[in-house]
């Protein structure tokens, strides 16, 4: 499989383009990986068939290729972003849209949410103010802001280049409104650097590897958590299941994402892994999705995967507004 070589000399016209490719497949990544978890969510691993394709069914049954909550909270989140610039209050209010009214999602209601997400949201809506809406508890560590984070990087990869700091203040901001505990924040911070270090073309050895010098500088910037910083040291390379799991702690989460992405040949095989570990499969499938989708692009997303997601249209006006 080929990767991108940020090193290797080709006109600005070629670079934008694989840079567009692969912004677009990180939107899309992540919904095919949502899409192929649904149907085995809350499984445990092993107690089902492998997961090959699309499938239908599941804890809240939906036609192949449908996707959930993670997707509709990207798409929520793009539109945010597209539309008035960094708003937290208005990301909330369009995150309560999808909530309360079906906006965002894939056939019209929202159908799974989660308990943090839900109580999040609810406050929203009594006080109207994101900065303390949501629960900031270590117990309240889910992975609802990991799983939507793909707008972030998508829409601000230049700034990752021209000021970390800014770039990792916006990515910590965005779990404030459903996920602000300490590891919550440090998660969005390391996943969103390396996001938007793939979108640009870094190797992927180089993202991932414990030296990373844009890891030493976002620790330089503000330490990352003591289990963030474990998994960017490695854990991932050096777990395999059960001890990988994927659970909606977002350390857990996180960790299984990466661990599925680092060694996979191919995007196909990267979501693959993920979302046969089962448990909360359709949020491991959407974060690795955003990973490898980063990693190779739309174009390397075989066709009959892009092609069988439901709302293709949803994702497209998505991508339209938050890349032009």
């Amino acid at each position: 499989m080929h990767y991108d070589d940020p090193h290797q000399s080709c006109n600005t016209q070629h670079e934008e383009h694989n840079m567009e490719d692969r912004s677009r497949g990180t939107l899309i990544g992540l919904a095919v990986g949502d899409a192929l978890g649904a149907a085995v969510e809350f499984q445990s691993p092993g107690s089902f068939p492998p997961v090959t394709g699309y499938r239908g069914g599941g804890p809240h049954p939906i036609e192949p290729g449908a996707w959930t909550d993670d997707t509709s909270m990207a798409l929520a989140l793009a539109d945010s972003i597209a539309d008035v610039g960094w708003d937290l209050n208005d990301q909330a209010e369009r995150y309560v849209q999808w909530w309360k009214t079906g906006r965002y999602s894939v056939n019209g209601r929202c159908f799974d949410i989660g308990m943090t997400i839900r109580r999040a949201l609810g406050e929203f809506s009594v006080n109207g103010n994101a900065l303390t809406s949501g629960d900031s508890h270590e117990y309240a560590s889910g992975n609802g802001s990991i799983m939507r984070l793909a707008p972030v990087p998508m829409r601000y990869a230049e700034l990752f280049e021209s000021d970390l700091a800014e770039f990792s203040r916006l990515a910590e901001e965005s779990s404030l409104p459903t996920h602000p505990s300490e590891q919550c924040r440090d998660a969005c911070r390391y996943l969103a650097c390396v996001l938007a270090a793939l979108i640009r073309g870094e190797p992927r050895d180089d993202v991932l590897a414990a030296d990373w010098q844009t890891l030493q500088q976002l620790n330089a910037i503000k330490p990352l958590h003591p289990l963030v910083q474990e998994i960017a040291d490695g854990s991932f390379r050096r777990r395999q299941p059960p001890e990988i799991e994927g659970s909606g702690w977002v350390i857990r989460s996180l960790e299984a994402a990466l661990w599925a992405f680092h060694d996979a040949d191919s995007f196909e095989e990267a979501v693959l892994k993920a979302v046969n570990l089962g448990d909360d499969a359709d949020t491991t499938g959407a974060v690795c999705g955003q990973l490898a989708g980063a990693c190779w692009g739309e174009s390397n997303i075989p066709s009959s995967l892009r092609a069988g997601l439901v709302r293709r249209d949803m994702l497209e006006l998505a991508l339209t507004k938050l890349l032009e």
